[in-house]
């Protein structure tokens, strides 16, 4: 089928870094499949942010339309936050660990079948979350998430453990003593106080049981959805990383749920650590979340 004009010479921004690693072999066999589809596309490799964000910059000065962002969700956020409210478009290659706007989006994880998608897809709008002035594409989070994400890190640098064994140390660090924080959320109508031990704020609704625990199954219906954990002890939040591994949460029993177009979250630190898209770092507080509402393009599959 003939490609249109917003495909025909697409830019693929490719995360050196990325959980499958990429690398100029990968470059070479991306230009292969994209070509395999009428598509000549320039494939370029960033070793950091900067360089991601200059490779759009130069691409869009020379009227390219469609960035396709080879990696993970990091990867995926990043260059998300570059398109919203443009007339750029974002394509995805699920090059990352988890892959998670991907799934959602309905983008196959398989390169070529993401590539074909690309050529033969759709462009949907889909909104995006914001906390103070930073975009994010799935999720933001406070309390223990930012902390275990910390303190992994830590252990696999200075202590050179893989990536399970730091997490499962990480996580038994940051559930220690008594989690949690004290925290204020107002929405237009009402306020809460609440102490727990995290607060997870969703771009749209997330499954929060059962076998699809962790996936949304839209990423258009123009909310945040907002989750308080209840349990509080350590026991306790050994168990509820146990049930989420296991597949077991109950929503009802295991969080509280807002929805809304916004939260103002307040604590009692000034600064605070914020995860979004899984990076995690310092904000000021109190913390602005909103929704806006598709304001990013991207190139999906068909819905069914």
């Amino acid at each position: 089928m003939p490609i249109d004009d917003l495909r025909r010479q697409p830019l693929v921004v490719l995360n050196a870094k990325s959980g499958t690693g990429c690398g100029p072999e990968l470059a070479d066999e991306l230009r292969a499949l994209f070509q395999q589809h009428g598509m000549d596309a320039e494939a370029v490799l960033a070793h950091g942010g900067d360089a991601l964000f200059e490779a759009i910059e130069r691409a869009r000065a020379h009227g390219t339309r469609l960035i396709v962002a080879g990696g993970g969700d990091g990867t995926q956020s990043a260059v998300a936050s570059r398109l919203v409210d443009t007339d750029l478009v974002q394509g995805v290659l699920p090059l990352g660990t988890l892959n998670h706007f991907a799934k959602d989006l309905g983008v196959p994880l398989k390169l070529e079948d993401a590539v074909r998608a690309l050529a033969e897809g759709a462009v949907r709008q889909v909104d995006v979350g914001q906390v103070n002035d930073r975009i994010f594409i799935n999720n933001s989070s406070i309390g223990l998430y930012p902390e275990i994400v910390r303190e992994r890190e830590l252990q696999q640098l200075r202590l050179g453990k893989s990536k399970w064994r730091a997490l499962a140390s990480a996580t038994l660090h940051a559930t220690e003593g008594n989690p949690g924080i004290a925290v204020r959320i107002a929405t237009e109508d009402e306020q809460h106080l609440r102490r727990t031990p995290f607060v997870f704020i969703g771009n749209n609704r997330y499954i929060m049981e059962g076998f699809d625990i962790g996936a949304r199954e839209t990423l258009d219906a123009g909310e945040l959805a907002l989750y308080l954990g209840r349990r509080r002890g350590r026991l306790g939040l050994v168990l509820l990383a146990l049930r989420a591994l296991l597949r077991r949460l109950e929503q009802s029993a295991d969080f509280e749920m807002l929805a809304g177009e916004a939260f103002e979250i307040t604590t009692h630190d000034q600064r605070i650590r914020v995860a979004t898209d899984g990076e995690v770092g310092m904000m000021d507080t109190p913390l602005h979340y909103r929704i806006r509402r598709r304001a990013l393009r991207v190139i999906a599959p068909a819905m069914k």
